[in-house]
């Protein structure tokens, strides 16, 4: 980690931390937060040290300083905030520090009433030559604390101890053979990032006329639908022309009917590739005007980000060098043994022209921004180049800060965490399949605890359009309830594939697949969006909760309860200032009433174990009142299979009169 050391420097610095790989990438954070760094920093002897935190924004010429605090066994810890979107570097520069180690030792003399002549001209000496170094209203007050020293007596002894003169000597000290580490790097990601709520819909079944393609149009009558459930990102699937060689029918057959619209994801057609638009959903124009009428209601839209190929995309005949050639001469097409995907065509990262390649992507992404796209789904980028995604997203956020890019990697642990740290915001993980209270506890502790969450972003799906896990397929209305709430308070960002979440669509492929029936990626489905049985009320709740307690707004606060009770998990989160405490307990069986008791370290939460306490559960408006550590639950996961339980303390007034903060 040492970066710069003379000969003479004698300060060592090890075990900086965060970083991740070394150094080799940058830890993440949001616009807001403390970067907090620490370091083991040491000498030989016993001189004392001087240990700083360098830090600055990319943008900024010069360092800033904060002075590092000792932890004891020779750690220190500095901090700085990340005031604005992009990326800072920080580094940790130490130095022995002579007048430091002189002013310690003349303390301890003054101290024993030993004589202190000597001992102040040696001081002397150190102030002298700082008011060399010094300039202004600086070196006239060194050179005052100069004169009291060698004037000795009393007044020497107190100007040695004086606060001033030692921030003086600090801002002034000796530097030549100071030691400084290697640069880090801290991209600091705005707030959405943080925290999302996200909504996937296809457009083109948004009509309100049974069978017919829907258009932006539609998903403009869409929209307070989505915004009244609470949701902020509006994620749309690819909305471009569609190809029709070897297009897809439903169900994924070979087979298209002529009325098949076939998968978005098949890109590319006589009407343009990435940067055009499938006619029947509108014009660019009706784009830029749903991302205008989104912003009204709240809503970001989120556009995915497939760089794949139909047959017919303009790329395949104008850079056939794009694609890998079979022995036969034809492209090599799409498989997932034993799958097929003959409608798509993948690029060839391994491509001579792949400069080329490379830049032409890039301008995808970026035709997108120009078009007022800020947040972007990317699909299945562990099948593409790290080092291609490297490039693009460090390019793209050199210019555009605020770029928020999501992973749909549901893939093995180290190709994820290193999409991550290519520069991803966020990713799918595992959570569709992690389904009992061990699984939940183990994965979650992982993802937000160091090293992971200092670079991966978990954003959490229960369903995706490829994906119906078993959880949802028999649990019925109970599990859709219970994954829906352990999504949304586990995660400080997750989504759902709607409206099939909240209608609760459940038909598998068939018996042993995690893939829907009759799948929306290829057909146009109907859906009745006022079903008595939808969850939109449930969701537009727990939403609610979510913006209006900060307790839910993070992840690094996540905590895990013991429960006598297997089928019971219960957990916390507390807001950075203490004032919002959120205990959450979800029933994992789908079919039985479960009860048990929690365990709550009473201290840990900020509660007075000796006081009574409300638990007032947000989804129900029931409050109960707690005393103690050890609390008795039960949930029906035919009624309301979870509590989102906010904790207040008992407050009394000069008026002897009780209520709950």
């Amino acid at each position: 980690m040492v970066k710069n050391r003379r000969g003479q420097g004698r300060a060592e610095i090890e075990n900086v931390t965060p970083r991740i790989d070394d150094g080799a990438f940058p830890i993440k954070r949001f616009v807001g937060d403390e970067v907090v760094v620490e370091a083991d920093a040491f000498t030989d002897g016993h001189d004392a040290i001087t240990v700083v935190l360098l830090h600055r924004n990319e943008n900024d010429a010069t360092w800033r300083e904060t002075l590092m605090q000792p932890l004891g066994n020779d750690r220190w810890r500095g901090a700085f905030t990340a005031s604005a979107c992009g990326r800072y570097r920080y580094a940790v520069l130490a130095w022995v520090d002579q007048f430091k180690t002189w002013s310690r030792d003349f303390a301890k003399r003054a101290e024993a009433k030993q004589d202190l002549r000597v001992d102040l001209l040696i001081g002397l000496e150190w102030v002298e030559l700082a008011v060399a170094r010094a300039t202004g209203d600086d070196a006239a007050q060194l050179n005052r604390y100069a004169d009291a020293l060698r004037g000795g007596g009393d007044e020497s002894v107190r100007a040695a101890a004086s606060l001033e003169l030692a921030q003086l000597m600090h801002r002034h000290a000796e530097r030549r053979f100071a030691t400084q580490t290697a640069e880090l790097t801290v991209w600091a990601e705005r707030e959405r990032a943080r925290f999302s709520a996200w909504y996937e819909l296809f457009p083109r079944s948004c009509s309100a006329v049974l069978g017919q393609h829907g258009t932006f149009k539609d998903v403009e009558a869409r929209l307070p639908y989505v915004a009244s459930m609470g949701f902020d990102v509006l994620y749309l699937p690819p909305i471009h022309p569609i190809g029709r060689s070897f297009r897809k029918g439903r169900n994924n057959s070979v087979m298209a009917g002529p009325n098949d619209p076939g998968s978005p994801w098949a890109i590319g057609a006589k009407e343009g590739g990435h940067k055009a638009i499938h006619p029947e959903l509108g014009t660019l124009a009706d784009f830029h005007h749903l991302v205008q009428a989104a912003q009204t209601h709240g809503l970001e839209i989120a556009l995915d980000i497939a760089f794949q190929c139909a047959p017919e995309h303009p790329y395949v005949t104008e850079h056939p060098e794009w694609f890998r050639k079979r022995p036969d001469g034809t492209i090599q097409y799409a498989e997932n043994p034993p799958k097929k995907y003959q409608d798509i065509y993948p690029f060839d990262f391994e491509t001579e022209d792949w400069q080329a390649m490379w830049e032409e992507l890039r301008s995808v992404v970026q035709f997108w921004i120009d078009q007022g796209v800020r947040i972007f789904r990317v699909d299945n980028p562990h099948t593409k180049s790290f080092g291609f995604w490297a490039w693009l997203i460090e390019t793209i956020k050199r210019e555009c800060p605020d770029v928020i890019f999501l992973a749909e990697a549901f893939t093995r642990p180290r190709v994820m965490y290193r999409l991550a740290k290519a520069g991803f915001t966020h990713s799918y993980n595992y959570f569709p399949w992690r389904n009992t209270k061990w699984e939940l506890t183990e994965f979650m502790t992982e993802l937000t605890q160091p090293p992971v969450s200092d670079f991966f972003g978990a954003n959490l799906w229960p369903n995706t359009p490829d994906i119906l896990p078993e959880s949802l397929q028999y649990g019925g209305r109970a599990a859709f309830m219970a994954r829906f709430v352990l999504a949304a308070t586990l995660g400080a960002s997750y989504g759902i594939y709607g409206p099939a979440y909240e209608l609760q669509d459940n038909a598998p492929m068939a018996p042993g697949k995690d893939e829907y029936l009759d799948s929306e990626k290829y057909e146009i489905k109907a859906w009745d969006l006022e079903r008595a049985d939808s969850l939109r009320p449930l969701i537009a709740r727990v939403n609610q909760i979510r913006r209006e307690n900060a307790a839910l707004q993070g992840h690094a606060n996540l905590r895990f309860h013991p429960v006598d009770n297997e089928q019971i998990i219960a957990y916390s989160k507390t807001s950075e200032d203490g004032a919002s405490q959120i205990l959450v307990v979800v029933n994992l069986d789908p079919y039985y009433k479960q009860s048990g008791f929690i365990d709550l370290a009473l201290g840990e939460l900020g509660l007075d174990a000796h006081q009574a306490y409300q638990a007032h559960d947000l989804l129900s408006d029931a409050r109960y009142l707690w005393r103690g550590g050890r609390n008795y639950v039960e949930l029906d996961p035919h009624s309301l299979p979870a509590h989102i339980f906010a904790l207040r303390r008992r407050v009394r007034t000069e008026h002897d009169f009780d209520y709950y903060l």
